[in-house]
């Protein structure tokens, strides 16, 4: 999958200061751990390690922040990403109200970490999941019912269309629901903040690193890169849809998409987003956006399955977007680019301990603002002897993909390709 070392035509690069220069990995070094993908889960767990004053180097295969935390929506959602009424089914109440807890504790810590380390990213509230057909209506009121009734979670509310006409400044939704506990930020600066805090806190950092294999040697697991060996006694693999070919399990379960991303030059329209919350809807191929400090808008939507971004990612996110927002046919896109996250075929995470020295974090599915961070600390406390919150994650059902790695792509294509023409229908 790309990676340009860093997100390349991106807004979020161009609103940042330019990063430190890191080193990359060169002859034989040893820690003990040894984390694979210098994203919100690898960051996360190194800051928790050295911490605790424990040895941990991350290795990235090109610039900290640059994969799918320095490229995304900003998007700050509530819950786990299958609905709770759902996990209750298949794991049971007990299990699907701590995965609950677990998801609020993310949030709590998101907050905290953008506080106690003084991360600068634009931090703000508010998040509408808007329904693009009136079937969604039932579904919105369903969890809402559920998670007040259940969980005493009471910062969600239905809106009809009138009201979320006034909220987006578009009429062609029906109804929504507003999260104040959602919300949005700058993904690259909350990902910069967090490699100045791992760094600060002992952890060693190592760009332009790729680790092209993971060798099981006696003394414990080796990564190698193209100019050096990564000795450790426990390996992390949190490089999400950049991690292919580095095991077979997270090859099978774990499969990397590409979405795509713009920003406008900005807005005189007030009444788009005039409470600068952020916004998503209910297609499956989900369109998202928000405006950003400086008031223009950035929005997402389209994906595709391929190694490759498509030659004119503007003009594809830009026909979405004129769907939902007709009024900006004139206004200038100013940056677009596109990135690689990964999914999972149910769509919860993939968190495993593949072995006694080997554990997985990835396959957010769209959700990783929140949960990536926080289970980067679920890693920490995985290796320093407490398993409960990891074996809890290995409960959601993450089957692999139909087809192996080989056929998984034609197969996967075509379903998402049916429920994108299912969004049109």
């Amino acid at each position: 999958m790309q990676n340009t070392g860093h997100p390349a035509g991106s807004w979020y690069r161009a609103t940042v200061d330019t990063p430190p220069v890191r080193p990359r990995l060169e002859g034989d070094v040893t820690v003990e751990v040894g984390i694979v993908g210098g994203g919100f889960t690898g960051l996360g767990a190194a800051l928790e390690l050295a911490a605790k004053g424990i040895r941990v180097a991350v290795l990235e295969g090109a610039d900290m922040g640059s994969g799918a935390s320095g490229r995304n929506g900003g998007q700050i959602h509530t819950g786990q990403r299958i609905d709770p009424e759902t996990l209750a089914t298949q794991l049971g109440a007990d299990a699907a109200r701590q995965l609950w807890d677990m998801a609020e504790d993310a949030k709590t810590h998101l907050h905290g970490l953008v506080a106690q380390h003084g991360i600068d990213c634009d931090l703000r509230p508010g998040l509408i999941h808007a329904w693009h057909k009136p079937r969604f209506a039932d579904d919105d009121q369903a969890y809402a019912d559920f998670v007040r009734r259940q969980y005493g979670y009471d910062k969600v509310s239905l809106l009809d269309a009138a009201e979320v006409a006034t909220e987006l400044g578009t009429d062609v939704y029906h109804g929504g629901l507003f999260d104040r506990g959602g919300g949005h930020l700058h993904p690259l600066k909350l990902a910069l903040g967090m490699a100045r805090a791992a760094e600060t806190a002992g952890a060693i950092l190592f760009e332009h690193s790729n680790v092209s294999r993971i060798e099981a040697a006696e003394s414990g697991p080796i990564l190698h890169t193209a100019h050096g060996r990564l000795r450790c006694n426990t390996v992390l693999l949190c490089g999400n849809g950049y991690m292919e070919g580095l095991d077979d399990t997270v090859d099978a379960c774990v499969m990397p998409i590409n979405n795509f991303i713009l920003v406008t030059e900005p807005l005189n329209d007030p009444a788009i987003l005039p409470r600068d919350v952020a916004a998503a809807d209910s297609r499956f191929v989900v369109n998202y956006w928000r405006k950003t400090p400086d008031n223009r808008l950035l929005f997402g939507g389209g994906e595709n399955y391929t190694p490759w971004f498509p030659k004119d990612i503007a003009g594809m996110v830009r026909r979405n977007m004129l769907k939902i927002y007709p009024q900006l046919s004139d206004v200038a896109v100013t940056h677009a680019w596109g990135g690689t996250l990964a999914i999972t075929l149910s769509r919860a995470p993939f968190v495993r301990r593949l072995s006694r020295n080997v554990v997985v974090s990835a396959g957010y599915s769209g959700q990783g603002v929140v949960l990536a961070p926080y289970f980067g600390k679920l890693l920490e406390r995985a290796i320093t002897g407490d398993d409960r919150d990891i074996e809890l994650l290995s409960r959601l059902p993450a089957p692999a993909f139909f087809g192996g790695r080989l056929l998984r792509w034609p197969a996967m294509v075509a379903g998402l390709s049916y429920y994108a023409l299912r969004d049109r229908l």
